[in-house]
């Protein structure tokens, strides 16, 4: 049995990668939730989030991963 959130054409796996306090997690809270947050926290490591779009008559699920802009966690983007 299938959900309405399993049935979709495309999937669209996107990374943000950038400095440190850019906006990544924001660009991320907006598109997927709606939100923004002035005063957002420094994320640690990787967070992702999904949204489920139709375009044109075509059902398109969105998988926005948002990284960490320190150089320590670099490695995380790299894979």
């Amino acid at each position: 049995m299938s959900s309405a959130e399993d049935d979709y054409n495309f999937v669209f796996k996107v990374v943000l990668v950038g400095e440190s306090g850019v906006g990544k997690s924001n660009l991320l809270s907006r598109f997927t939730r709606n939100e923004f947050n002035h005063d957002s926290r420094t994320t640690i490591g990787v967070e992702f989030s999904t949204r489920t779009l139709t375009v044109a008559g075509t059902t398109v699920k969105t998988q926005v991963w948002d990284t960490a802009g320190l150089e320590r966690y670099r490695a995380i983007t790299s894979a």
